[in-house]
């Protein structure tokens, strides 16, 4: 690659650092004043769409601060709530005087009532409750009004903790039914972790109500004890990322502590379960699962995924972290290598249940791209699978996405494939440069992606290497987790009808690139410790064809339905996202091999209406819409018993998903064939993964279309020439 955009990112971080950002002087000795005054400048000149600070940004930061601070309104009164409402409007006046009078009112006020909430709890539970009433219980927080007195607030954590309360009950009586089942079988099946299990048989409900309600107790005071331990520096970065993320859902301010593991993470390896979290509300969700980690390997733990509670090999009782801030749940979490951490999930289809996974170094190699080979009709094919675009910034000769691509390409070539399947599903993106030299592969020369930055000509990036690594069929998959980069190589694939893109509806819609700054950098002789680091957006990415990828992605030309289908995952669904806009097209030239592409794309979408594991698939997304969007529960432990075991008899249906079995083989490559023979890891991996592709309906559909293409295809006599 040639061109000034060679280290667009990092160039543009350095000239941020180093340049405009520093030209003006920050020396308050007041620690909080100085961040807002860091943060605010920054932002104000450095991201792409800078928001005016006015009182509509001041009435948003107050609502989303305070639905931060007491997402299930159990805290403050309507009292406090008309007290902080003289503040509403004046927030953006407050952010421009550096003034923290309105976080220090909120943060004193937040802490006495969160210590008026343990004896409210406490006087709760020691109670029993009456499971045999008819009462129901909502999980609407958003449609809840403050409380207005001591008997109201008493009564709202009274459903919230009955609620915690009988999902305990459920498990403990299950655990019975369970121990009496096995009393039927030889004695030889039990072993010392049936134990606790066997002691329940005896139990009295009222025994068991006793042991539910202990539970959610527990559960509480190990909450609180993490709550006491936050400093005013923790609820401070709260208020500030409440400010920063009215910009975009991707800035984002990092404590000092939330910096050193972004570091960590960027370094290459780290010693965890391999799985990346984000809070929602008050949830921990699985974002991310990092392939070939310890997650990864156990094969149990899926996106979407909540994170409810957890436990350490040498404990007995569980950690409760609903509720808990990311870092201490992830302090809880990760660990040394060879140790083991029990999760309790709340699954993506509503189902809850606890897996160990042994801790261990979680290295990114799985990152990187990998090939395989499979016979379909007589013909071979190629698959490469692509987790991530990843470069060295330092020195781009190094292992990249690119150039191994490049080399997958041409390994698979000398095996005889006829088409070519680029697996892009769950692709969050990474380097720019590679999305450029990638396409390039495919097409002799032209624009692949226009990028915009505020007040400056838009620039193009182009391949300008005439040669094609690839000149046949092409199929890219994707899903909704398919983000960024992978949106550009899909779109410009796309619009120069050089590939049949099939998958979701649309991809996540993420067109903007994000850079990082430490803070530290902006601040002479700095007295203030550590400031942290922020991330913001700079840029916007739009397609050849002039059309923005931000909120609307790429539109799959064939679509298949997922488990996703009907959840709200993508970047439309995130809070204040960057608006779709479209800008210029560049001049580009389709492919000039035609092939008959909109046939192929018609008999496609007719197999996919016929396929039944296809319906199955949208039968269970729907069905996992309905579960996660429940928000009323009987808390008449009969009502409950039924609607849990009608969940359990609805998601038997759908145990066929798993059962599904094409009748293709999938083959490594001779060189990683040899390599497997001293690597016995490598060769699990990649067994597990030609497992999961013998049972993709997915890759199936990818390679009856490329078997289409074929059919269309005139293919050259002549190999493409290739620059090694």
């Amino acid at each position: 690659m040639k061109g000034n955009y060679k280290f667009l990112l990092l160039a543009l971080l350095i000239a941020f650092a180093s340049c405009s950002f520093t030209s003006k002087t920050f020396d308050d000795p007041d620690k909080d004043k100085l961040l807002i005054q860091l943060i605010t400048y920054v932002l104000n000149q450095g991201h792409f769409e800078p928001q005016e600070l006015n009182d509509d940004f001041s009435a948003n930061v107050f609502d989303d601060y305070l639905n931060q601070l007491d997402p299930f309104k159990r805290y403050f009164y309507e009292s406090d709530i008309k007290e902080f409402e003289a503040y509403k409007h004046q927030l953006d006046d407050q952010l421009k005087a550096y003034d923290v009078s309105f976080f220090s009112l909120t943060h004193e006020r937040l802490l006495k009532r969160i210590e008026e909430s343990k004896k409210i709890y406490n006087d709760i539970l020691s109670s029993p409750f009456d499971f045999s009433i008819d009462e129901t219980y909502s999980s609407d927080y958003e449609s809840l009004n403050y409380v207005s007195n001591k008997r109201e607030m008493k009564e709202r954590w009274r459903q919230q903790l009955k609620f915690s309360t009988i999902a305990n009950y459920d498990d403990v009586i299950a655990q019975r039914d369970a121990g009496l089942e096995a009393n039927s079988l030889p004695e030889s099946v039990f072993s010392p972790e049936n134990e606790k299990t066997n002691a329940n048989e005896n139990k009295s409900l009222e025994d068991i109500e006793k042991d539910a309600r202990e539970a959610t107790k527990r559960s509480l005071d190990e909450l609180y004890d993490f709550i006491d331990d936050r400093q005013r520096k923790d609820w401070f970065a709260v208020y500030i990322n409440a400010i920063v993320e009215e910009f975009d859902p991707h800035t984002f301010y990092f404590a000092p502590e939330d910096k050193d593991r972004f570091d960590v993470a960027m370094s290459g390896n780290f010693e965890g379960i391999g799985a990346r979290l984000q809070k929602k509300m008050d949830a921990i969700m699985v974002n991310e699962i990092i392939s070939g980690g310890p997650a990864w390997r156990a094969n149990e733990l899926e996106v979407g995924d909540q994170i409810m509670k957890v436990r350490q090999e040498d404990e007995e009782a569980p950690v409760n972290v609903v509720g808990m801030r990311l870092d201490d749940a992830i302090k809880l979490i990760k660990g040394p290598k060879g140790t083991t951490v029990n999760l309790t999930l709340k699954k993506v289809d509503g189902t809850v249940e606890e897996i160990s996974i042994t801790r261990d170094i979680v290295e990114l190699e799985e990152t990187y791209a990998k090939s395989s080979t499979v016979i379909k009709d007589e013909k071979k094919f190629g698959v490469i699978n692509l987790p991530k675009f990843y470069i060295n910034f330092e020195d781009y000769n190094k292992r990249n996405a690119a150039s191994d691509i490049k080399q997958e390409i041409i390994r698979l070539k000398q095996e005889g494939i006829e088409g070519l399947v680029l697996d892009l599903r769950n692709n969050g993106g990474g380097s720019l440069q590679t999305v450029v030299d990638i396409a390039g592969l495919f097409i002799e020369d032209g624009p692949i992606v226009q990028v915009k930055t505020t007040g400056e000509p838009k620039e193009v990036l182009k391949d300008k290497d005439k040669s094609i690594v690839w000149d046949g069929p092409l199929v890219i998959l994707v899903n909704e987790l398919s983000a960024s980069a992978s949106e550009i190589l899909a779109a410009a694939m796309q619009d120069y009808k050089r590939a049949i893109v099939i998958g979701s509806k649309q991809t996540y819609g993420k067109g903007t690139v994000q850079n990082v700054l430490d803070l530290n950098r902006m601040v002479r002789n700095n007295s203030n410790g550590d400031m942290g680091a922020l991330k913001f957006t700079t840029q916007k990415f739009y397609r050849v064809n002039g059309g923005s990828t931000q909120l609307e992605g790429v539109k799959s030309d064939v679509v298949v339905p997922d488990r996703y289908s009907y959840i709200n995952i993508g970047e439309k669904d995130q809070e204040n996202p960057l608006p779709w806009d479209k800008i210029d097209a560049v001049d580009y030239e389709l492919w000039g091999n035609y092939f008959d592409y909109d046939t192929t794309i018609e008999k496609s979408k007719a197999r996919m209406a016929v396929n039944e594991q296809l319906k199955l698939i949208d039968a269970n997304a729907q069905w996992v819409k309905k579960i996660r969007d429940r928000e009323t529960y009987s808390l008449n432990y009969d009502a409950y018993k039924k609607e849990m075991e009608l969940n359990e008899e609805e998601a038997k249906r759908f145990e066929k998903l798993s059962e599904y079995q094409t009748d293709l083989t999938f083959s490594s490559l001779p060189y990683e064939i040899k390599l497997m023979e001293q690597d016995s890891v490598l060769k699990q991996k990649r067994q597990r993964w030609h497992e999961s592709l013998a049972k993709d309906v997915y890759i199936e559909e990818a390679l009856n279309v490329l078997n289409d293409l074929k059919m269309t295809y005139a293919i050259k006599n002549k190999v493409a020439d290739v620059k090694n």
